[in-house]
């Protein structure tokens, strides 16, 4: 049976949930951990992590594909967004913060819904309805207030150029792990997680940051695990039926999650703004739990590999039980039904 409309955009709540609880949580391993190698073991955390769930199930179904793996075909991708999001972002963030008020920041740090968006929209076509556009406005728009200090001040420099670039630059990450969605996930985070967790690591090394204690690095890493790697998982796993710029707007939620861990950690008991952002949130969410996309479109021959269950209706090619992945060839047709651009309809189109 196909996977419900409501089941990925749960994952992506759930992705923003977790990511959201980061920051609080982080919050308190400062005080005992540098920031370069708190990102470091969050990345190794997640990379690691899922790295454990992948060799579990490998144990568990020695003779069964359950994901499609990465082929060499899926590394230009894969490799872009290890590059984009997981070394370049972080590191023009950090060199942009020293020179950006803090409210500036994270008011700009919103961006990378918006250019999750609009690079989805302008180079991979993505079909983005109205209604869409109006929800991702208002998670948007929410999510900017809720994260800004409106009394720290407010200033726009070259740092405030680098922040956007930053965003730009996951908003790249993004889309090209978009491209991969269909294959398996849990390779995906763990590769980037490791990758990004090493380079980090270097870096604190080289500038002769401290080095944490064997406790802190397992309560970091633990964290990286939850908040960074099963995070990217579901968002991932999200992408697969709701494309970027859909999943993007709902993982901008995650401001709302940290805000609502801070009332129970540090007592900080919410305001009017937040009440007014949560309730725009919602609504937001709303839009796109209900939104329609139906029109007469063509699917043309398509051979991918995914996983997939015989007893679906679009994947009778053969026989077979269970959830499993191989190569298999989608026959042309031209139908109309509603849609989002999930890995079967990323075709170009107006509406």
């Amino acid at each position: 049976m196909k996977t419900p409309k409501f089941t990925y955009i749960l994952q992506a709540l759930l992705a923003a949930l977790f990511f959201g609880a980061s920051a609080p949580i982080s919050k308190l391993l400062l005080g005992n951990i540098e920031p370069i190698y708190l990102a470091s073991f969050l990345y190794l955390g997640s990379g690691s992590g899922i790295a454990l769930i992948k060799w579990i199930q490998k144990l568990r179904s020695p003779n069964q594909e359950l994901e499609a793996g990465i082929k060499r075909i899926d590394m230009p991708w894969l490799t872009g967004a290890i590059i984009s999001g997981g070394i370049a972002a972080p590191i023009v963030l950090m060199l942009s913060l020293n020179h950006t008020p803090a409210s500036t920041a994270s008011l700009l740090l919103n961006f990378e819904g918006v250019s999750t968006t609009l690079i989805a929209l302008l180079v991979f076509k993505e079909a983005i309805s109205r209604r869409a556009w109006i929800a991702i406005l208002v998670i948007t728009l929410a999510s900017m207030a809720l994260s800004t200090n409106f009394a720290s001040g407010f200033g726009f420099s070259f740092g405030a150029l680098g922040i956007i670039l930053a965003c730009v630059l996951w908003g790249v990450d993004n889309n090209f792990t978009r491209n991969i969605s269909g294959k398996d996930p849990l390779a995906i985070v763990a590769w980037k997680g490791l990758v990004a967790g090493t380079f980090s690591f270097i870096l604190a090394f080289s500038l002769g940051n401290k080095f944490p204690s064997a406790l802190t690095i397992l309560e970091t890493m633990l964290v990286g695990w939850v908040c960074y790697g099963l995070s990217t998982l579901l968002f991932i796993r999200s992408m697969r039926g709701l494309g970027a710029a859909r999943t993007s707007a709902l993982y901008g939620t995650a401001p709302l999650a940290g805000v609502i861990l801070s009332i129970f950690i540090f007592q900080e008991f919410p305001s009017l703004l937040f009440i007014v952002a949560a309730a725009l949130m919602i609504g937001g969410a709303f839009l796109l739990v209900n939104e329609e996309h139906i029109h007469f479109h063509m699917h043309p021959v398509l051979i991918h590999e995914h996983s997939h269950n015989h007893n679906e209706p679009d994947h009778t090619h053969d026989s077979g039980t269970g959830t499993h992945s191989h190569e298999h060839t989608h026959n042309p047709e031209e139908h109309g039904h509603d849609h989002l651009p999930d890995i079967h309809h990323r075709h170009r189109h107006e509406e």
